[in-house]
């Protein structure tokens, strides 16, 4: 079976209302996979001509717990939170339960088929981020930013490919921020959760060694 006939399957499954994760297109000389995939199936979607509402989201604090992004000792034991990110680059954030919430209410409302919204419950800074976990844990957390380039040399997996989203993010930071509303996230979710208030709810999911 041929990728173009898994597609089909996919999209038949979805006719009724298609509610698809993208990221906005921007030309790039470097490549994010996980974004350029949903990029080409937003494409098929479109060529299909089906309802569909294309969903922006955001970075989700879940990455501090499942990616391995949460802060680590350094080697004077001291605890960093490393990131390829100025320290004054907002990044937009968001829970997935958030993102749930936010699907759920565009399936319910006909008049978002055929929107692009992008959604977020935060913007927050790479400090920002540090000193929400280090209040969370009570542990100073510093925060460390670093080049794409080193954190691709980290080595772990899916270091290459979270560098270059860093990287994208970085580099059109006004534009993916600005496709993300907080403003319009709350219509759909008004009890939309903020950095600090994650934290302080999974202060003890979050791995730091």
């Amino acid at each position: 079976m041929n990728t173009d006939n898994i597609n089909d399957i996919i999209l038949t499954r979805a006719l009724s209302l298609t509610l698809l994760l993208i990221i906005g297109q921007f030309a790039l000389s470097y490549a994010v996979p996980h974004f350029d995939a949903k990029g080409l199936s937003d494409q098929h979607f479109k060529d299909a001509g089906v309802p569909t509402t294309f969903l922006l989201t955001s970075f989700y604090y879940e990455n501090f717990i499942h990616f391995g992004l949460g802060p680590k000792k350094d080697g004077n034991g001291d605890f960093k939170l490393t990131l390829p990110l100025k320290e004054d680059t907002k990044l937009p954030v968001i829970s997935t339960k958030d993102i749930g919430v936010c699907a759920a209410a565009i399936f319910k409302d006909p008049s978002m088929i055929g929107k692009t919204v992008g959604i977020s419950g935060d913007m927050v800074t790479g400090p920002e981020m540090a000193q929400a976990i280090a209040d969370a844990r009570g542990v100073p957390v510093a925060y460390q930013a670093v080049s794409a380039e080193t954190f691709r040399s980290f080595g772990f997996p899916g270091a290459h490919d979270l560098a270059n989203m860093f990287q994208f993010k970085e580099e059109c930071n006004e534009g993916f921020c600005g496709r993300r509303s907080l403003e319009f996230s709350k219509t759909l979710s008004p009890n939309l959760i903020d950095m600090k208030t994650w934290c302080s709810e999974h202060a003890k999911e979050i791995p730091m060694d």
